[in-house]
């Protein structure tokens, strides 16, 4: 199936357009069979939000500051003190810190992956990441998004992932590409930002019941070649339609509900507003929400990759940070308030760190890819929140007490969500895959 996506601004006929791509192919249907067949084995109305860093944030100066190290490792900025006694994190990060009773740092995270491609395939989904990066990007293994939108039971009415403008290199590896994310690409902050409007007048409709006639002849197609392979396809048909013309997902996305003091909190740029649509989706029944933190204005970064070769890795923090603490603490606090905590994790991390020492390109600071070392910052979940987990050492470089590898965060993930992390399942071929080779959630956020 091709995945699903909203480009906002586009009127209804293009967004069901490009909601209806691949139904010739029977996928949606599939999708929903499939995801029916594993309800089972998921949990019920648990959430998931992870902003997501791409290009690897430095721990240095987020969660994890080094203010004891020599001059080359250390950096600029320096660490504040948090709501939480003996918990610091960088002085950049003010709201957060005043909220650190509601966060849990997890700071000995450690891989070996070194690029982008294979690092975020081997955090996403417990296999290690191939070295050689070379288009299409795609991983041998799906990412814990798609595990997700296979195995968790789902409203009808709404997406199960919604990916927030997409997630970079993503992919379903062995369960197919049927249980990609919808995609909302448009800027919810655009002034001609628009709610994808699922609503039909009569003519699109009419539309519509033309294109369901058409599978319907798919349909009879098919039975007449596999009839036991298709006996529940107009009940996930159904489903697939219902999606597209649902209220609830319409309703969902739309900002406007929200009052001008809140979208204010957030921030008034893609970021917060992104952050304050995860809320409300995942309010509204969806259980993973996906927030890749693009470039902010009077950026020359597009990203979290602050190499010294491309950009002042202090320079653009100052920029970037600010915009990271009002909006993530804006979705904390605003999770907290509505009582979706013990529902809702939120996750804030990317693929690697950054190397410990600063490195110097014509007088240029920056930091260069490090797996070696990296924090996650979590919050909800129903997790004891307020304390740091694992330590490095002294120059940020390793692990020094309780080291962990991303597959317990994904089991944490898995945890949370309901999904066993210890299960086999079958790919398109039929062949059984563990769902994570190695890993287990991390007790201190049970």
């Amino acid at each position: 199936m091709a995945e699903r996506e909203c480009v906002g601004t586009l009127p209804r006929r293009a967004f069901l357009r490009a909601g209806l791509v691949g139904f010739s192919t029977l996928g949606v249907s599939d999708l929903f069979r499939l995801q029916a067949a594993g309800a089972a084995q998921g949990g019920r109305g648990k959430s998931l939000i992870v902003v997501w860093l791409w290009g690897g944030p430095s721990h240095l100066e987020t969660f994890d500051m080094k203010p004891d190290a020599p001059e080359a490792y250390r950096g600029l900025f320096r660490p504040i003190a948090t709501s939480v006694p003996g918990l610091e994190i960088c002085e950049k990060l003010p709201r957060l810190a005043a909220i650190a009773d509601k966060l849990a740092l997890v700071r000995s995270i450690s891989h070996d992956s070194p690029g982008h491609v294979n690092s975020t395939h081997t955090v996403l989904t417990g296999y290690t990441g191939e070295v050689i990066e070379t288009a299409p990007y795609t991983p041998k293994y799906p990412y814990a998004f798609h595990v997700a939108n296979r195995f968790l039971p789902r409203d009808a009415t709404l997406p199960t992932w919604v990916a927030m403008p997409d997630m970079p290199y993503e992919g379903g590896g062995g369960l197919g590409r049927s249980f990609g994310p919808f995609k909302l690409r448009a800027d919810p902050n655009a002034p001609d930002f628009k709610v994808p409007e699922l609503v039909l007048d009569e003519a699109r409709r009419a539309r519509l019941e033309n294109r369901s006639r058409l599978l319907a002849g798919f349909d009879a197609m098919r039975r007449a070649m596999d009839e036991e392979a298709t006996h529940s396809f107009d009940d996930f048909q159904k489903q697939a339609l219902d999606v597209l013309t649902s209220t609830a997902a319409r309703d969902a996305f739309d900002l406007a509900r929200e009052p001008d003091a809140l979208r204010d909190r957030y921030g008034r740029d893609v970021v917060g507003q992104r952050c304050l649509l995860a809320r409300r989706l995942v309010e509204a029944g969806v259980r993973v929400v996906t927030v890749d933190f693009p470039c902010v204005p009077g950026q020359k970064a597009f990203s979290w990759d602050d190499h010294a070769s491309v950009w002042n890795i202090f320079e653009q923090m100052e920029i970037r940070l600010p915009v990271l603490d009002r909006a993530v603490s804006a979705l904390i606090e605003d999770v907290y308030a509505r009582g979706l905590d013990r529902e809702t994790m939120i996750v804030v991390m990317g693929e690697m760190g950054r190397t410990p020492k600063l490195s110097d390109f014509k007088g240029q600071p920056g930091r260069e890819h490090w797996g070696h070392a990296m924090s996650a910052l979590f919050s909800g979940g129903g997790a004891p929140m307020g304390q740091a987990i694992g330590s490095t050492t002294p120059r940020g470089e390793f692990p020094a007490d309780r080291p962990m590898t991303p597959n317990d965060l994904l089991a944490t993930w898995y945890r949370h969500l309901g999904i066993d992390h210890t299960m086999t399942y079958l790919d398109t071929t039929g062949r059984p895959i563990a769902l994570l080779p190695h890993g287990e959630p991390i007790a201190e956020l049970a």
